[in-house]
């Protein structure tokens, strides 16, 4: 009864700020950008209707498959299209709740597993508990629909509400341990090449690991991965154009709308025979600088390492946007335990807080008003990508100090005397 008086008011309240706010929202560089926005899908289903290439020229960026479920959504039942995004909005939310679920049933079967490795006196302090299986689903539950970030991404129609809801699936299966999670993450991966980082993840649940079972996982993905480019192949009428509208429109960045990312600043600045160079660097940082490092640190917890990486991409990604912050910052109560050991909680809350208020503020001062220029918007979006890097380099600090307090306890003894640990 509680989760649907929350579901229910949740798509209220995003229906009511489509109703009064979707002219405004669509239109906001923090929310839509040239790979998620509601009006270039509408151009493509208009160009697709009229059977004409929707891949020619720079408009459209979703891959033939979504391109034409939401064209015979939008030619059928016009008027329940804002009711699919909400219902896969909330239903994103829902997901992630039962995957916290297993998340914690298997973290109270480790430490039963593991419980003489454990420090006396963290059982009731730091450990999971039989409490945490009601507690953590119910904050994910909360978070994800009531979160700001996650109700204007829905109420402007953006299409990170459907990279959302394949990532949640992907996270569902993946605490279950299913070989389907690679079904939602190669689809995933069609949408969002940054997203094959993930792969990774599925790796850490595998049990007494080989070098043949990391390259049967591999190799399965891949087939998955190339069967779905070629059905997108067929329905774009054999005809690959979308892949240079898709997939490397996205890793050669060849729109250069500000956002709340970090790429538009530097390649508008920079000359144009250094763009290879960082191109390839920036690209590096988004996806396997990070990975070989934090899938070994992380390798025995494939969801905390999931949330890292979905948190590293909505930060490093060329076309970033509050959407995919909404996402990460939703899977925050997975990390309940580690919240004591965290020491920059209320930094952080300035940054995002401040931020976010002044975006708006700055862009209407460097784009309408002419009193200020580029430097002052990308000087928010910089500070706002900074507390986002404070908030994932805290959680994996807190991390470190959750588990050497487990082994060793809260509290240590020196010379017969308590020593004062500090955590921060």
């Amino acid at each position: 009864m509680k989760i649907f008086s929350y579901f229910a008011i949740a798509a209220g309240i995003r229906y009511a700020l489509y109703k009064h706010s979707f002219d405004l929202l669509k239109n906001r560089v923090e929310i839509s950008t040239p790979v998620n926005a509601h009006k270039r899908l509408l151009e493509g289903v208009f160009l697709y209707n009229r059977g004409y290439d929707p891949y020619y020229g720079d408009i459209v960026h979703e891959p033939p498959f979504v391109l034409i479920i939401l064209a015979w959504i939008i030619n059928n039942f016009p008027k329940i299209l804002p009711l699919a995004y909400i219902i896969a909005d909330l239903v994103t939310g829902l997901i992630l709740s039962m995957t916290s679920k297993f998340f914690c049933d298997a973290k109270i079967e480790k430490q039963v597993q593991e419980k003489h490795k454990y420090a006396p006196g963290t059982e009731k302090t730091i450990q999971f508990d039989e409490k945490d299986k009601d507690i953590i689903p119910h904050y994910i539950l909360i978070s994800y629909f009531f979160n700001p970030f996650a109700i204007i991404n829905c109420a402007a129609l953006t299409s990170t509400v459907f990279s959302n809801l394949f990532l949640a699936l992907f996270m569902y299966f993946l605490s279950k341990k299913n070989s389907f999670c690679l079904i939602f993450l190669a689809f995933e991966t069609t949408r969002n090449f940054y997203a094959f980082a993930l792969i990774t993840t599925v790796f850490a649940t595998l049990q007494k690991p080989t070098l043949f079972k990391y390259i049967a996982v591999f190799f399965s993905f891949v087939t998955i991965l190339t069967s779905f480019i070629f059905i997108n192949f067929f329905l774009n009428k054999s005809n690959w154009s979308f892949i240079n509208s898709t997939i490397a429109f996205t890793f050669f960045y060849q729109d250069l709308q500000p956002n709340i990312g970090l790429f538009w600043y530097f390649f508008t600045e920079m000359f144009e025979h250094f763009r290879t160079m960082f191109l390839i660097t920036f690209q590096m940082n988004a996806t396997v600088l990070y990975l070989i490092p934090l899938s070994f640190r992380l390798r025995e917890d494939s969801v905390k390492l999931a949330t890292v990486l979905i948190a590293l991409m909505a930060i490093f990604k060329s076309y970033p946007c509050l959407g995919d912050v909404s996402l990460y910052l939703s899977l925050l109560p997975i990390w309940k335990q580690c919240w004591k050991f965290m020491a920059h909680n209320f930094v952080v809350f300035c940054f995002f807080l401040i931020n976010i208020l002044i975006m708006p503020a700055l862009w209407h001062l460097w784009i309408y008003c002419g009193s200020a220029n580029a430097n002052f918007y990308f000087g928010a979006t910089l500070a706002f990508s900074t507390g986002q890097i404070f908030l994932v380099t805290d959680l994996l600090f807190a991390y470190a100090k959750l588990e050497f307090c487990l082994k060793h306890g809260e509290k240590i003894f020196a010379g017969g005397k308590e020593a004062k640990i500090v955590l921060e």
